[in-house]
């Protein structure tokens, strides 16, 4: 499990943070389908404060109460604030409710924020999620807004592309927030299939904390922007061994998360 254990008992407590629309079947799943409206970001950050080698400003640490805990990552909207995490780092699933109090912090390292943190908002999960905490469902899409900021945070720091139906067997860059690190973990590998609906990946040193870690696919060099096909989740809630990473598959359903959090009005 790479979310700290004692934020999964905060379940009775926490109030709803997100509205949603609710599918009255679950959605099939097809292979090949592409989210449309996602072209590729190129362009480099507009601000590039020093960052440790290899890591993207758009992707980040999650905050409760003053520590990180999960991460997550920009991916390219209309809006330009959207983000991808896992399901398990924003809402506990089967019996719980959506956290609320979360901030995000992009580029984060070494106890800094470079960008500042950003309050999270319109989280969105799907129903599979909610009532059984299916693990083929533990992707979350929300929004991050600061105060007294015009500027969107894709503008800031950019965004990956968003893809779904992409296959198994892809090239990726792995990042994550371990708990006892302030610095990103990054890892480049080759993902398998797990299971029908379920992707691997061998890399060490992600423990707790790197759930809801981007897998990006094509990363630009000096931007290092790409395509997520997946986050650290899924099977064992990302896996039980910091060593070997799970994460559910981009399908339709996660296709349907993302239109629904980007046709807010």
């Amino acid at each position: 499990m790479r979310r700290p254990a004692v934020l999964l008992s905060l379940a009775a407590v926490l109030l709803i943070g997100a509205a949603f629309v609710v599918f009255a079947t679950r959605q099939p799943r097809s292979a090949g389908a592409t989210v449309p409206e996602t072209t590729v970001v190129e362009a480099a950050p507009v601000s590039t404060p020093d960052l440790p080698a290899g890591s993207s400003a758009a992707i980040g640490a999650l905050f409760v109460d003053g520590a990180h805990y999960c991460t997550a990552s920009v991916v390219h909207s209309d809006q330009g604030d959207v983000l991808l995490t896992a399901a398990h780092c924003i809402h506990d699933g089967e019996g719980g409710d959506y956290l609320t109090g979360i901030t995000f912090a992009p580029g984060y390292h070494d106890g800094v924020a470079p960008f500042g943190y950003w309050a999270v908002s319109d989280e969105l999960v799907a129903p599979g999620w909610r009532t059984s905490s299916d693990p083929d469902l533990d992707v979350g899409f929300a929004t991050a807004h600061q105060t007294g900021n015009p500027r969107t945070l894709e503008s800031l720091v950019g965004a990956n592309t968003l893809a779904t139906g992409t296959g198994f067997e892809q090239p990726i860059t792995l990042t994550g927030y371990p708990d006892d690190s302030e610095q990103p973990a990054i890892c480049r590998n080759t993902t398998s299939r797990q299971d029908t609906y379920q992707l691997k990946v061998d890399c060490a040193g992600f423990p707790t904390g790197t759930s809801g870690g981007p897998w990006v696919t094509g990363e630009n060099p000096k931007t290092h922007l790409g395509t997520v096909i997946g986050v650290i989740g899924g099977f064992e809630y990302g896996g039980n061994d910091p060593d070997t990473s799970y994460s559910s598959y981009f399908d339709t359903d996660v296709q349907a998360l993302y239109r629904q959090t980007t046709a807010r009005a």
